[in-house]
């Protein structure tokens, strides 16, 4: 029995092989083998690159939005702030432990998941996170779009009448607004194209660059508000909750936060695999998460803060705040800003994981370029802009997917860390022998199934017939329920472990 198994030599993703080369063995089968599966060659990524993806995921324009949403639950600006800290301090454990099977094995989450589904049943959750990708992915392209449109109609004003929806409208999206989503959506789809080492290099620039744009649009709203006048009770019509009634608010906030990031929190392993060491990944998660998030946040509190003073209302949207400052240059700066962030959050978030997740389907037919413009293009048939029209709108989309998510994160962390106890055969992840320890009943776990099914139907039920209130906690619950059940089953049952497999302790 070895420590750990990190595959080592070979070469960066190319042209040829883009989601990375993979180590093919004699025996695997194809029905579940193919190069972007199969554990990498070569692990490169240092703790910057997993920094500079978590600046990338959280300086959205859906990030800033989802943040200042917080105000409308009735929080002051230092109580939204805690509610973001605790949350991604959440997030940030709850990564750690998604990443190290990932990062061990060299292997995708949907190969990972093969563990507690099955070699077949990985599929499941597959389908699952990403479809979740696909609608995520429109409404960030939607988002970054918007900022197009800005930018389009501040260069050339005459554009203005095509960006009304009720003139030259279709769908719930104006003709300047489509045509904004399709150059974004091809502009993403030519990033991702290029594969993940393009990708890496696109997030390494992303994140910073953002940052500095956010400090310049903060401290200008700051100078021109003036500090004395800049109010941080930021909540509805400036009421904000007292006493005893702030605590189930605030916790409600942090279940929101957790939710917020648990889709890429599940398939963090599709990013985890290409790391250096866990060491690596785990500094650059706290770079990333608490660290990089403080800062946000603060930038976020401050800058919502002073939209009121100097706009007369509060602005959460960065978008529409940048679209306000009156100044051309100004405008095209933010507006490119925020739209390339946005791309980059799409990209890593979005794009990646329905990629692996439907090549995992069928990996002889279907790459991870084609697994990735099959959700490109279901994006668009959702019309994704519906789903962001209002924080209501958006906490209520958060809780429906995380119904979902919870219980495959729960199943997942629950079989690794307490069923098989880091305990991997990594070969017997890519065969369909009757004999391979993930083989189950004809490739499928009927107990991580079944533990999967009733997390995610309890939570749903807490959504559609519980409080608003109460509907937040659907992660949480369908998670805990995924993992007690998954354990309680499974110990009832011996896992398989053929005596001649060499068993590696992730």
């Amino acid at each position: 029995m070895t420590d750990t198994l990190a595959p080592q030599g070979g070469a960066a993703p190319d042209a040829d092989h883009p989601a990375g080369v993979g180590l093919i063995k004699p025996g695997y089968d194809p029905r579940l083998t193919n190069e972007d599966l199969a554990p990498l060659k070569k692990q490169n990524w240092k703790a910057y690159n997993f920094f500079a993806f978590w600046m990338s995921d959280v300086h959205s324009v859906g990030g800033y939005v989802f943040a200042g949403s917080l105000f409308a639950l009735g929080l002051a600006a230092w109580q939204v702030l805690v509610a973001l800290l605790v949350g991604i301090g959440i997030v940030y454990l709850l990564c750690n432990l998604v990443a190290r099977p990932s990062q061990a094995i060299g292997a995708p989450y949907p190969v990972a998941c093969r563990v507690p589904f099955g070699v077949l049943g990985a599929n499941i959750p597959a389908i699952i996170r990403g479809l979740i990708a696909v609608a995520w992915y429109g409404i960030q392209t939607y988002l970054a779009s918007a900022s197009l449109v800005i930018l389009a109609i501040s260069v050339w004003p005459n554009l203005a009448p095509y960006g009304d929806k009720a003139a030259y409208g279709f769908a719930g999206l104006s003709l300047l607004g489509w045509i904004g989503f399709a150059i974004m959506w091809v502009a993403q789809a030519l990033v991702f194209w290029r594969g993940m080492e393009a990708i890496r290099k696109f997030i390494d620039f992303c994140g910073p660059a953002v940052y500095v744009v956010m400090f310049l649009l903060c401290g200008y709203l700051v100078v021109k508000a003036g500090w004395s006048n800049i109010d941080f009770n930021l909540a509805e019509d400036g009421i904000t909750l007292t006493g005893w009634a702030i605590v189930p608010v605030i916790i409600s906030a942090i279940a929101l936060v957790v939710s917020y990031f648990s889709g890429p929190m599940l398939n963090y392993g599709d990013f985890s695999r290409y790391g250096k060491s866990f060491a690596a990944v785990k500094k650059g998660n706290f770079l990333g998460l608490p660290v990089n998030f403080l800062v946000f946040s603060v930038i976020v509190v401050v800058t919502a803060a002073a939209t009121r003073p100097v706009y007369g209302e509060l602005i959460i949207d960065p978008v529409e705040t940048v679209g306000r400052l009156g100044n051309t240059f100004a405008i095209v700066l933010g507006a490119l800003t925020f739209m390339i962030a946005t791309v980059g959050i799409n990209i890593v978030a979005n794009f990646v994981s329905p990629a692996f997740d439907f090549s995992n389907v069928a990996p002889q037919r279907i790459s991870w370029r084609m697994g990735g413009m099959i959700a490109a293009v279901g994006s668009v048939l959702l019309t994704p802009w519906n789903l962001f029209n209002s924080p209501t709108t958006m906490h209520y989309t958060l809780d429906i997917l995380g119904a979902f998510i919870g219980p495959l994160y729960g199943v997942l962390i629950a079989d690794y860390y307490l069923v098989r106890k880091r305990q991997v055969i990594v070969d017997d992840l890519y065969t369909m022998s009757e004999k391979g320890a993930y083989f189950y009943t004809k490739g499928y776990n009927p107990i991580a199934i079944v533990a999967t099914a009733v997390g995610a139907v309890v939570a749903l039920l807490l959504v559609f017939l519980g409080t608003a209130y109460w509907a937040t906690f659907s992660w949480f619950l369908g998670a805990a329920l995924g993992f007690v059940i998954h354990v309680v089953l499974s110990r009832r049952v011996k896992p398989t472990s053929p005596a001649d497999a060499e068993v590696v302790t992730l």
